[in-house]
């Protein structure tokens, strides 16, 4: 049996066996469970645990304010990377302080960064705000999740060094980065499943969506070491997708879902796509990401080895691949119906994070098919297309995951923060920088590298002008993406304590809303509206006859 079957297989009994514990339990240990749980993310920490407010929503509201310093961050070491590709010597100045980064290592600590620090901050940050609604009960320890952000954010940082020189004095700097972020993730994941033990409702769909998301992280890495990939290209390549298919795309599916129904007020428009969406992405194989295993073999500290699949393996990957659209199109469309239901252009035109949220479903269909050619064209051996497969993978982080994670964080501020943003101006212009930026900015970045495929299969040695020019113009575009970044965060840090409080907002709009309104005759919904009536006015018909009226009687 192939490689990638055979790790396949093995991931999926895992995840079902996980299903199944949830759904049964272990029973003789459920008790003895939670106590050593509880006690391992309070108790166990001793005065640190005093550090921090344990007040409802507090971890929430720490995890995505600093998952907007990570965005900064991310798009600042992402330009400098598409600034270096065209001019090396840009920062050759730094060489006196001893910091020589290359276009090649920028690129990486911007995926570091905005990868585990934006996207996966405020991916995480989400679900500990919507996992306790859903399953209409607390989170197990608000106090152990805001101080684990902490942790994590260290452990990003530490990753992010770790690009620019992975070793410092012989230590390997990405792997301890690795460990400590698997000491933060497992905190989070021994939270959220306390959470879920104490559920009094049933398991809403997108709550499957994260959970299972969040658990197949170290599940697809134990498969992966059950069969024997940490040492072949294969399964090194197969570690990459496996983890952007399950915690980064299955994870912000339950995240978004949620966020589009609750931010416009419509429910989700179908629950079969969205079992569709759970139920593919632990099946298919992920076409987005990078063409090898180079972060997986960083962060865990193992040797490179070749990719090179047996014809077995690239015809169940190539399928694996082609079937992860049926999630992805399940997803994209499940999302963009329920943001345009019917009073969503009503009440929630200007609504923060909803641009965003729309902008990544859209983008999700076509990048996820292109990434499908350029992985097929991978596995082929031929690697024609291997070109472009860098600036892909840039558009599939700031196009989807970035859009999709952030804006759902923008959407959920309100309820998390308890006050709104400091400026829907601001959060406008903010989008259409970032959006634009970042959309202008790759998509001339990768002409450019199309350009240099071209001359390079025609045997053409010198460089092209236009190409350059391209490349130079999709660089100077994507610092919109940077100064949008910015504007983001200062509007979210600002809300924190300028934002309009939410109850008083609420109270305000109210105010000029009719709390009744009486139907005499056919009118038309414009009308109701204008007389000032809200969403949640009641209508009350008016009786009428046809009878022929009479003098009233003295």
């Amino acid at each position: 049996m192939d490689a990638v079957l055979s790790t396949m297989m093995i991931f999926w009994v895992l995840v079902f066996a996980f299903y199944v514990l949830v759904h049964r339990g272990l029973w003789i240990f459920t008790d003895v469970a939670r106590g050593m749980g509880l006690f391992m993310l309070e108790k166990a920490l001793g005065p640190g645990i005093e550090l921090v407010e344990g007040r409802e929503n507090s971890a929430a509201r720490s995890w995505i304010i600093q998952s907007a310093l990570w965005l900064f961050f991310g798009a600042t070491l992402t330009f400098e990377g598409l600034w270096l590709a065209h001019e090396p010597s840009a920062l050759h100045s730094l060489s006196a302080w001893g910091y020589n980064p290359t276009s090649a290592s920028l690129s990486s600590a911007g995926e570091y960064a905005t990868l585990y620090g934006a996207v996966g901050m405020a991916m995480i940050g989400a679900s500990l705000h919507i996992m306790p609604r859903l399953l209409g009960t607390e989170l197990a320890s608000e106090r152990n999740a805001t101080l684990v952000s902490f942790l994590w954010s260290l452990a990003t940082f530490v990753l992010v060094i770790g690009a620019h020189d992975p070793s410092v004095l012989g230590a390997p700097v990405l792997v301890i980065g690795t460990t400590l972020q698997t000491l933060a993730f497992a905190a989070i994941l021994i939270n959220h499943l306390l959470t879920l033990a104490n559920r009094t409702r049933a398991i809403a769909l997108p709550a499957w969506l994260i959970i299972i998301g969040l658990v197949s992280d170290p599940l697809a890495l134990l498969a992966n070491y059950i069969a024997g990939g940490f040492e072949t290209g294969v399964g090194q390549w197969l570690m990459v997708h496996m983890i952007g298919g399950t915690f980064f795309f299955a994870t912000i599916a339950g995240v978004v879902l949620y966020t589009a129904s609750v931010a416009t007020g419509n429910a989700l428009w179908s629950r079969t796509l969205v079992g569709a969406t759970l139920v593919g992405s632990m099946i298919a194989i992920n076409p987005l990401g990078a063409i090898d295993g180079s972060m997986a073999v960083g962060m865990l500290g193992l040797s490179a080895a070749e990719l090179a699949p047996s014809m077995d393996e690239r015809i169940v990957a190539s399928f694996l691949m082609a079937f992860a659209l049926i999630p992805v199109l399940a997803f994209s469309g499940n999302t963009l119906v329920t943001i345009r239901g019917e009073d969503a252009s009503v009440e929630n035109s200007d609504s923060a994070g909803i641009p965003e949220i729309n902008l990544g479903a859209m983008m999700l269909i076509p990048l996820t098919i292109g990434a499908l050619f350029i992985q097929g064209d991978t596995l082929s051996g031929v690697a024609e297309l291997s070109g472009m497969a860098t600036t892909l993978g840039k558009m599939g982080i700031w196009l989807i995951l970035v859009p999709l994670a952030f804006g759902s964080a923008l959407a959920l501020y309100p309820a998390i923060s308890g006050r709104h943003l400091a400026s829907q101006n601001r959060a406008r212009w903010a989008f259409w920088l970032s959006a634009g930026g970042a959309a202008f900015g790759l998509t001339l970045t990768l002409m450019s590298d199309v350009i240099g495929m071209s001359l390079l299969s025609a045997g053409v040695l010198d460089p092209s002008s236009l190409a350059h020019d391209l490349s130079v113009t999709g660089s100077v575009m994507f610092y919109g993406a940077v100064i949008g970044a910015i504007l983001h965060c200062l509007n979210m840090v600002s809300g924190l304590f300028r934002g309009t409080i939410v109850a008083e907002a609420s109270a305000t709009a109210s105010s000029i809303k009719a709390d009744s309104y009486s139907l005499a005759s056919p009118t038309s919904v414009r009308r109701i509206l204008a007389a000032g009536a809200g969403m949640d006015t009641e209508v009350v018909p008016v009786g009428e006859s046809d009878e022929a009226g009479s003098a009233t009687k003295l």
